[in-house]
């Protein structure tokens, strides 16, 4: 099958970096009379309930969807292909609009009751009470916290973090109850302006632009699955985690990998999708990483599941998280000593499930 190679992953954070690598490659594809076919991740802007437009995603599983899109566009044919997505969230809204726009469900039933709703329905299906899920999502809260306070700083032409881009910790207001089980900082922090581009090119292409194959990244696999409905009628079907489970396997058996044997044998990194803990903890589950959530504490206190300290400490632009994982996870690859990287994107209260494999050629 012809290979789907990311060559250029930039973003822009509260306005700290460069897009320019990723934009002179682009000035070199066209100049040579080569179409950019581009896929675009849609801000908080657009209307959450509208028609999709081809080639246009929506919801924090779109960016894994827009690579499927990139991957497949690749096989057939195509010789680059451009993610693109920008949600200026600080800057860009008012206060009032920001509330009313991720009112998705409704003015009456908030993303963080419906989280709640969710949770409960998980927890009644794992035979755990809410303190001990209180006691978990703390757990994971340190995960994130010890990996974002010792995330290295992302260089070169990559438009990524510096000491200096990184936000402080939580205040302690943060960390009080917003409903019965959820405080501030186990909530994804949507506070920050981001752009990002992600440069995926055929291998004939990498061959004629005389990219490195050292600074290239392959799609490897993409799982992805949908249910038929998101929102509180639905809670029941998304708590079970199927479908998770589903796109998790698919993409493996895509990928030919076995990815929770090559995480703990610490050749793999994992960015899981951090919106709310019954979503980390369902992907621990589903991936086999755990079989029961009373394993979570000891593999929590080895592991790292994120490489960027999660969207409650890294931040999350709306429907650009896993967008930024991606762009983290190229980076990473490339500068460490793992070969396998996972992403995770969680749309919705969880009706769409993606999971992506990259891995260092």
């Amino acid at each position: 099958m012809t290979r789907a190679l990311i060559v250029a992953a930039v973003r822009t954070l509260d306005k700290i970096g460069s897009q320019q690598h990723c934009l002179d490659l682009e000035a070199r594809i066209r100049a040579r009379g080569l179409a950019i076919h581009e896929l675009v991740i849609e801000p908080l802007s657009t209307d959450w309930h509208s028609p999709e437009p081809e080639d246009h995603f929506r919801s924090g599983c779109a960016p894994i969807e827009a690579l499927a899109r990139a991957q497949a566009l690749i096989v057939q044919g195509a010789q680059a292909v451009l993610i693109r997505g920008e949600d200026l969230i600080k800057s860009g809204y008012s206060r009032e609009e920001r509330h009313r726009l991720m009112a998705v469900y409704g003015a009456d039933y908030p993303l963080t009751q419906a989280y709640t709703d969710l949770a409960e329905n998980y927890l009644a299906r794992q035979n755990l009470d809410a303190e001990r899920f209180r006691e978990l999502a703390q757990c994971l809260f340190e995960n994130y916290s010890a990996t974002y306070l010792d995330s290295r700083p992302l260089d070169g032409h990559s438009g990524a973090d510096t000491a200096g881009n990184r936000p402080e910790m939580p205040g302690a207001a943060w960390f009080e109850p917003v409903t019965a089980l959820f405080r501030g900082v186990d909530c994804a922090n949507p506070m920050v302006d981001f752009s990002g581009r992600l440069l995926i090119c055929s291998e004939a292409l990498v061959n004629e632009l005389n990219v490195p194959r050292d600074q290239c990244i392959e799609i490897k696999g993409v799982g992805l699955r949908r249910l038929a409905g998101d929102g509180r009628e639905h809670i029941d079907e998304i708590a079970g985690y199927d479908h998770l489970r589903s796109a998790y396997n698919q993409c493996c058996t895509m990928a030919g990998i076995d990815f929770a044997q090559r995480f703990r044998a610490g050749d793999a990194l994992l960015e899981t999708y951090t919106c709310f803990p019954v979503v980390p903890m369902a992907f621990l589950q589903v991936s086999g990483l755990i079989d029961v959530l009373d394993e979570m504490p000891d593999f929590l206190a080895r592991h790292s599941v994120t490489i960027t300290g999660g969207m409650n400490l890294a931040r999350g632009a709306w429907n650009n998280p896993a967008l930024n994982g991606l762009i983290s996870m190229h980076h990473r690859l490339l500068e460490g000593d793992e070969h396998i990287g996972l992403v995770h994107g969680n749309g919705g209260l969880g009706y769409r499930q993606g999971v992506a494999l990259l891995v260092k050629i």
